[in-house]
């Protein structure tokens, strides 16, 4: 099988959307997420995990990162088609300007 790394992105920051919550609706939305980690079961290697606080670094030093991208999961599959298909139904998908990336992990050269 085949890796793919799961990008979700959002307008709002991962910490800013879950500063917002009550402990009620964070335990609600974590249970979504659960819920499609147990759909997806052996394909999801990583169920992963928000991310926050980027720096993004060049030849001329770095900055605060300018990104969309609030985490992340990994999964394994038989194709691109298929790892698409495990994201139906996928609870991030239910906020508002959310999408999802899913990039397959190529093989590196000579490994």
């Amino acid at each position: 099988m085949t890796r793919f790394v799961v990008l979700y992105h959002a307008p709002q920051s991962a910490p800013d959307a879950m500063a917002g919550n009550d402990d009620a609706a964070a335990a609600e939305g974590m249970q979504l997420w659960m819920d499609w980690a147990a759909r997806a079961g052996e394909h999801l290697v990583d169920m992963g995990q928000p991310l926050g606080n980027a720096q993004e670094i060049t030849t001329m030093g770095d900055v605060e990162a300018k990104s969309t991208v609030g985490g992340y999961s990994i999964l394994e599959a038989d194709s691109l088609d298929h790892a698409v298909s495990l994201m139906n139904g996928h609870p991030h998908l239910m906020m508002p300007g959310a999408s999802i990336q899913v990039f397959e992990a190529l093989a590196l050269p000579g490994m």
